[in-house]
């Protein structure tokens, strides 16, 4: 299958759903006693979805595949 658009991609949108489950997670208030772990965690989150999109509008399957390891490092660091 071809995909146009990144957001169209499903591991993109697992991504954008692992941000959301973050940021909803991050919510609680013992997260908010911890600015900077709170930061942290939700940036590496986000990064995950930033990084397929960014590898995805390059064009070209070896830089998708390279920003593809830079997200799943991103979900470690989340993780």
């Amino acid at each position: 299958m071809t995909y146009e658009r990144f957001d169209d991609l499903p591991v993109w949108q697992e991504a954008m759903r692992l941000a959301h489950g973050v940021y909803d997670l991050t919510e609680n208030p013992r997260f908010k006693i911890s600015f900077s772990l709170r930061d942290q965690i939700q940036r590496s989150s986000m990064s995950v979805s930033d990084s397929i999109a960014e590898g995805f509008e390059r064009g070209t399957t070896s830089e998708l595949l390279a920003f593809i390891y830079i997200a799943r490092g991103s979900a470690g660091e989340t993780r």
